[in-house]
């Protein structure tokens, strides 16, 4: 994977005009990826420089979330709405769709996301 490749296209999904600031959060979306990728995968796919971009960007959009005190009740849950959970939202579908467009490259066992159902099931 190409580090520059996908530190432009992090500022692309985020935003941000600076990379280099972000500089952990993507070298920890490039070690994620690695680590989902099949034995056979071809690691110099573009697609998983978009898919370490996305990841990279779920990470600060997370980071920034949970700064925002105007969204933490005292308790520490989220209120929800906001521009912050908006971000978020976008951000985890930009991952979730990127994950598909690998899905014959990566095995993504270990990626979670933070949110659960309310409702129960029938």
């Amino acid at each position: 994977m190409n580090t520059e490749s996908v530190k432009s296209l992090f500022t692309l999904f985020s935003g941000e005009e600076c990379a280099d600031r972000y500089a952990p959060a993507i070298a920890l979306a490039i070690r994620e990826t690695e680590s989902m990728l099949l034995p056979e995968a071809d690691s110099s796919d573009v697609r998983l420089e978009f898919l370490c971009a996305a990841i990279a960007d779920y990470h600060v959009q997370l980071i920034k979330h949970s700064q925002d005190r105007r969204n933490v009740t005292y308790a520490g849950k989220y209120l929800s709405g906001g521009s912050g959970s908006t971000a978020l939202a976008g951000a985890e579908r930009l991952v979730r769709e990127h994950m598909e467009l690998c899905r014959e490259l990566i095995s993504p066992q270990g990626f979670v996301f933070r949110s659960f159902s309310g409702e129960e099931e029938i």
